[in-house]
């Protein structure tokens, strides 16, 4: 195989499950060096294990990609597809003295591993059919086929991550190829989709490492060039245990639906495990422009939710207005909710004050509801302390003084502080009635703001229906 004169890298996720956030992280990281490089980036689904594989997860992992802004090169490979391929490499080897057939039954290899357990020893293939040659006993019997991995001396896995980590082949046992039925394992699928396609860079999780030991003896054995791998250490909660459910959402597309941006997300994720300097707040383009292998930590990253809806924050803010409507749209959409343009209008109109109050979409859609529809609002609780008797008689005795207005912000804040004071109270015990009758809410964007967006009729549709 030529020499590719650009680095080609790839994501192979088993659909098995969600897209998780150490898979986003590895194929995060391959597709930065890909872009920063100039090479490839290549999307492989490994849907060998036909009984777990499912469209559904599929799906979710073609989305979560997607939603995460990592777009691929080409089409997207399914694993199972190329079985026919895997099949011939291995009768290749078979026919080369590389691999050889094994007779031996499930029965037979339980009670091997047994006696091995009982002497204390490890539980591996023990090599029954290594050098035998099946005679007419064997005829017609099932059999998979073994590669004949070298026994001696020690496999070295170069790695850009953790450097040069050793494994004694003698503590490799000789790995299963085809099953009995004809199929082929992972083990195979990968280094002969990998070879393949080209694939120079393998960054994976840390706990492919000890399959890196057995794949490099089965790419020798092809005669298929050897790529750079990269393992990458786990991601922890923030307790320094392993993630999982008790920590939080383990999905990207809970992420997604929790609120926070595909920006934030690959600015976090690069984080997580990857550095410079000081930066926390890495921009796409400039990652892209960063990113290397020397910079990523040998130890486990923490997760840290604060820093996340921090980070989340910042990119709400910097997002221009017109693209937040569209993610708005988009969030609200996947709840099967359509904003009317008149809607759309106001949100954008409205959102230089509400995404500076807002860390995720959530947050920001929940402060912009009350410009979703035409009304008198539900008040939530907050809202009703504050529409007591007096609030709602302080409420109709401010509602002429504004009625009397150009209804501009600068208009409308000017006389209800000019009626506040002729009647001597505080410009809140005002303020904080009308705000609860305009937004069903005791908290908003600036208020005047929000009367002159909303319109004339409409804030006094809303203002009439809690006034005494």
């Amino acid at each position: 195989m030529a020499e590719n004169p650009k680095p080609v890298l790839r994501f192979a996720p088993s659909p098995t499950g969600m897209l998780h956030i150490g898979g986003a992280r590895t194929a995060l990281f391959n597709w930065l060096y890909a872009r920063h490089a100039g090479g490839t980036f290549l999307l492989r689904i490994e849907d060998t294990d036909r009984t777990r594989s499912t469209p559904e997860a599929v799906e979710a992992i073609l989305n979560g990609m997607t939603w995460m802004g990592l777009d691929w090169d080409g089409d997207v490979t399914y694993q199972f597809a190329r079985a026919a391929r895997h099949r011939e490499v291995a009768e290749k080897m078979l026919a080369e003295g590389k691999a050889y057939r094994c007779y031996a039954t499930a029965e037979e290899l339980t009670a091997a591993r047994e006696e091995q357990k009982a002497a204390g020893k490890p539980m591996r293939y023990d090599g029954r059919w290594r050098d035998r040659i099946p005679g007419p006993a064997e005829e017609g019997k099932p059999s998979v086929v073994r590669l004949k991995a070298r026994q001696t001396g020690e496999t070295i896995v170069h790695d850009v991550v953790l450097g040069d980590v050793r494994f004694e082949n003698a503590q490799l046992d000789d790995m299963v190829l085809l099953r009995s039925d004809g199929t082929p394992t992972y083990m195979l699928a990968v280094v002969v989709d990998d070879a393949d396609m080209g694939v120079t860079h393998v960054i994976r999780g840390a706990d492919h490492l000890n399959n890196a030991a057995r794949q490099l003896q089965l790419i020798e054995a092809m005669g298929a060039a050897v790529p750079v791998y990269g393992h990458l250490p786990l991601i922890n909660g923030p307790d320094g245990a392993k993630l999982s459910k008790r920590h939080g959402a383990l999905a990207v597309e809970a992420y997604r639906d929790m609120g926070y941006l595909p920006e934030t997300m690959r600015n976090y994720l690069l984080r997580l495990g990857w550095s410079h300097g000081d930066d926390e707040i890495i921009p796409t383009a400039q990652a892209i422009e960063w990113f290397n292998f020397d910079s990523i930590g040998k130890s486990a990253a923490r997760m840290d939710y604060k820093k996340l809806d921090n980070l989340n924050g910042h990119y709400i803010r910097e997002t221009a207005d017109a693209t937040l409507v569209a993610e708005v749209t988009a969030f609200l959409a996947r709840e099967k909710r359509t904003l009317s343009m008149t809607a759309r209008q106001r949100l954008e109109s409205a959102m230089p004050s509400l995404k500076e109050r807002a860390k995720t979409l959530v947050e920001l859609i929940g402060g912009a509801e009350f410009l979703f529809n035409d009304g008198p609002r539900t008040l939530d609780a907050e809202a009703e302390k504050l529409l007591t008797p007096e609030g709602r008689g302080a409420l109709a005795a401010v509602l002429p003084a504004l009625e009397a207005t150009g209804w501009a912000s600068a208009e409308l804040e000017a006389a209800a502080r000019a009626f506040a004071e002729g009647t001597g109270v505080k410009l809140g015990q005002v303020a904080q009635p009308l705000r609860a009758a305009l937004t069903g809410k005791a908290s908003s964007p600036p208020l005047f703001e929000m009367l002159a967006l909303l319109g004339r009729e409409e804030s006094l549709v809303r203002l009439r229906a809690y006034a005494a």
